[in-house]
């Protein structure tokens, strides 16, 4: 029977921010006792929208219910509070700052008193800065974080989803930050300070860093379209919605050829993808209406002929049918109350300890406050403080955004991360492409996302098709703890270099693939981008207005989502190596972590039969909820209305003391019958504000509203800069740049400085010398038969090479 990876582990919960309950459930999905204490009257989760039949005529949260899985639930108390804190390791605590006075916690004294404790302090702002005693939401998070802006109309308002998104990206980091500071079993006490809104800053800085290096500012380019890709969308079929992204120009011809469109694909003005999205609308008129001449199901059968990056868009009830789905058993039955629904299992498929299944979500105050029993545990003397991750090495051989994120939470957490390209084939984030300039002008070290990405790691070449870079990645494996690998399935087994051949070199090794949809089944080969992702994912299809089609939230969302759900696997798998010496392969299909991101419209299909309404930026249950014009160019403010409380304080900053009074408004269910009214009020009095003075203002009076900020506007937020989130380091080729800060902030204060990213190459004899023991004669010779080098190889060099054999020279390392 295959064993609980964290079984063992005493985890409490305090608060009912949505990224702590994450966080918590996570510890829960591999056998970890969670107890989570609720207050008289229940987490308030348990009556957020939507809301499914839990039996008894009782109706519960579809959100809650997923955040809340296999946990136990017992009454909040002062009394007794001291001792469960004693015998607990973890303590999850997104209360507020009064909450905890009124309960008598205090972080410091607890890291005192008990030397091995772990908190992961949780809140939507921080502990400090402008906006540390904001009223928070998920939208208002998202807003901030630049999330919102580009989403949408280009006319306006942006419409991005009202809920479920920024706790999960935000529990997802919490629960990096504390498995890494478990991994020593002598850790010291540790308080991990989480940041919901640095945590959804994940899923923008690419657009940040784009911005930045183009010197200039992204706009709101339409309904799924994002800068710098085209086509990149959703369309109508015979029967159905495709999802669509091109990128590349071989990409861009083979989807022309296949529309019957040949013309555009050999026009060169449409080549580069930028070319493409500058006349989008002119393409888009010539080939949309062709996808009528199939059903969606047929396009996906030919993209997967021709390998374009092209995939079905489900409904949710579509989604819960999909018979690939049923295959992999990617939804699991969980009782809530008197009913069972299905939801979307743990997509952390570790091979031999695989997470939970089933299960159920706690009734308030269920069980009683105590630890259930475990093995006695050996008192210990905590090591010197030091970096969570110090001493693991990761030999990492991802590219792009999702592998490229989650060895960057290892390296920000103390990991040595050698990240292996080969000349011949960079790093793709790089922006290599085949047009000389690339190559002469050296382009591929000058991609801000590519730094944004691989900061503090060391960058090594070796062209793996030769003898030489497969023995030296297998002797670089040796002396590892992680390899991480997204390679398309069938490319390192051919070379020797999959999971069986790397652990007879290294038993104790640890494995993670990132396969969009699996290793097997007839979508194994299916090209993807993060954007193919979630167009998979059915998120699109309760995104958007109601005229609009289904629509993306995001250029690439299946890209961080994966990335930060690879970190998470593997820092599970490494606990349970350093309690068994077990090493272990991991599977991670990251449409199955897209799945998590839609989880209430699934429980809600699954329980009700049926799902609501979309309703753009309004939200199933609070009013006013969405975006609000203010002066400037573009400028919108996110107002969020989530309690009657709230709902009066907005009336007392409009001074509207009338609509305070009036009785149809006094609930939510109201409120919401009147949104066309509200939303006409609440716009007439931001129309002619600037929208930070507006959010100060609503802020002040404690009603959640957050600034629309534009990607590149946040290097200038005032809390980001109070809270030194932006640090600017310089590097080769492009001077100084800005990075952001880890999400985390340990209490120790022993998370390393961040370094620059490497350019190509940059420490080939720092490793292979310095770690493997070359002399500088071998590395020599690797280099005069291009093994390894420092500059990346034209396409006429490659072609050159494969067709005769010859190496070619490079430069000096």
């Amino acid at each position: 029977m295959a064993r609980s990876a964290l079984s063992g582990l005493r985890v409490l919960e305090l608060g009912s921010l949505p990224a702590g309950a994450l966080c918590a459930r996570l510890f829960a999905d591999f056998g970890a006792d969670v107890l989570k204490l609720e207050p008289p009257t229940g987490d308030p989760g348990r009556g957020v929208a939507p809301l499914v039949d839990a039996g008894g005529g009782r109706r519960e949260g579809a959100y809650f219910a997923f955040l809340n899985t296999r946990k136990r639930s017992a009454p909040l108390s002062v009394a007794g509070l001291g001792e469960l804190i004693a015998e607990t390791d973890v303590l999850v605590d997104s209360l507020t700052p009064a909450e905890r006075v009124e309960l008598g916690i205090d972080h410091a004294a607890l890291q005192a008193a008990h030397p091995g404790l772990v908190i992961a302090a949780v809140s939507w702002f921080g502990d400090d800065g402008p906006y540390s005693a904001f009223a928070g939401s998920d939208a208002v998070c998202r807003a901030l974080a630049g999330g919102t802006q580009l989403v949408g109309p280009q006319e306006g308002p942006p419409v991005p989803l009202p809920d479920y998104q920024a706790g999960n990206v935000g529990g997802l980091s919490a629960f990096i930050a504390t498995m890494a500071s478990l991994q020593d079993p002598r850790h010291a006490s540790r308080r991990l300070e989480v940041s919901v809104l640095e945590s959804a800053i994940a899923l923008a800085d690419y657009n940040v860093a784009l911005a930045w290096a183009a010197g200039g500012v992204d706009k709101r380019w339409g309904v799924s379209r994002f800068s710098p890709n085209f086509p990149l969308g959703i369309y109508p079929c015979k029967q159905g919605f495709i999802g669509v992204t091109v990128v590349t120009p071989v990409q861009w011809r083979t989807f022309c050829s296949l529309l019957g469109v040949d013309e555009l694909g050999n026009d060169p003005r449409y080549v580069e993808r930028t070319g493409r999205l500058n006349h989008a609308d002119e393409l888009e008129a010539r080939f949309k209406d062709r996808f009528l001449s199939k059903t969606a199901q047929e396009w996906f059968a030919l993209a997967l002929e021709h390998m374009l990056p092209m995939v079905v868009v489900p409904g949710i009830d579509e989604l819960l049918d999909t018979p690939e789905h049923r295959r992999r058993q990617v939804f699991e039955a969980v009782r809530q109350g008197e009913k069972t629904h299905e939801q979307p299992a743990c997509p952390l498929r570790l091979q031999a300890t695989p997470p939970l299944r089933g299960g159920a979500v706690p009734q308030a105050g269920q069980h009683a406050p105590a630890w259930l029993e475990r093995a006695p545990v050996e008192a210990r003397a905590a090591d010197a403080a030091r970096a969570p991750l110090d001493g693991i090495r990761v030999v990492d051989l991802s590219m792009g955004w999702a592998g490229p994120l989650a060895t960057r939470h290892f390296a920000d957490l103390g990991a040595d991360v050698i990240k292996v390209e080969a000349c011949q084939y960079p790093d793709w984030w790089r922006g290599v492409d085949d047009r000389p300039v690339v190559f002469e002008q050296s382009l591929y070290e000058k991609s801000a996302y590519f730094n944004v990405l691989s900061r503090a790691k060391r960058g090594i070449t070796l062209d793996l098709t030769t003898p030489d870079g497969r023995r030296l990645v297998k002797e670089l494996v040796r002396g590892a703890d992680v390899v991480i690998d997204n390679y398309s399935a069938g490319v390192l087994p051919k070379l020797g270099l999959d999971y069986d051949d790397l652990r007879q070199v290294n038993p104790r090794i640890i494995m993670l693939s990132m396969p969009a949809f699996g290793t097997d089944g007839p979508w194994r080969d299916c090209r993807a981008y993060g954007s193919t992702l979630e167009q998979a994912s059915g998120l699109p299809s309760v995104t958007g207005r109601p005229q609009d089609p289904p629509t993306l939230t995001h250029i690439a969302y299946g890209d961080p989502i994966g990335g930060l759900h690879a970190a998470s696997a593997l820092l599970v798998a490494l606990y349970h190596r350093q309690r068994t010496g077990e090493g272990q392969r991991i599977v991670l299909s990251q449409v199955e972590c897209m799945l998590t991101m839609v989880a209430p419209w699934i429980i809600e299909q699954s329980a009700n039969g049926q799902g609501g309404q979309r309703l753009g930026s309004r939200h199933p249950q609070h009013a006013p909820h969405g975006l609000y014009r203010c002066t400037g160019e573009d400028a919108w403010l996110m107002v969020a209305v989530t309690s009657d409380a709230q709902w009066l304080a907005l009336c007392e900053a409009l001074d509207r003391a009338d609509l305070a009074a009036r009785a149809s408004l006094r609930t939510a269910d109201g409120r919401r019958a009147a949104s066309d009214q509200l939303d006409e009020i609440l716009s007439a009095w931001t129309r002619d504000r600037e929208a930070d003075a507006a959010m100060s203002d609503l802020q002040a009076h404690g009603v959640p509203a957050g600034v629309s900020r534009r990607p590149i506007d946040l290097l200038q937020d005032p809390h980001l800069k109070v809270r030194g989130f932006w640090q600017w380091l310089e590097r080769d080729f492009v001077g100084l740049h800005p990075q952001p800060s880890p999400p985390y902030r340990d209490s120790r204060g022993t998370l390393p400085a961040l370094r620059p990213a490497p350019t190509l190459g940059q420490f080939n004899r720092d490793v292979l010398g310095g770690l493997l023991g070359l002399t500088e004669a071998e590395i020599d010779a690797l280099l005069a038969s291009a093994v390894i080098g420092s500059r990346a190889v034209p396409p006429e060099q490659r072609k050159s090479r494969a067709a005769t054999g010859r190496q070619f020279s490079q430069p000096t390392a």
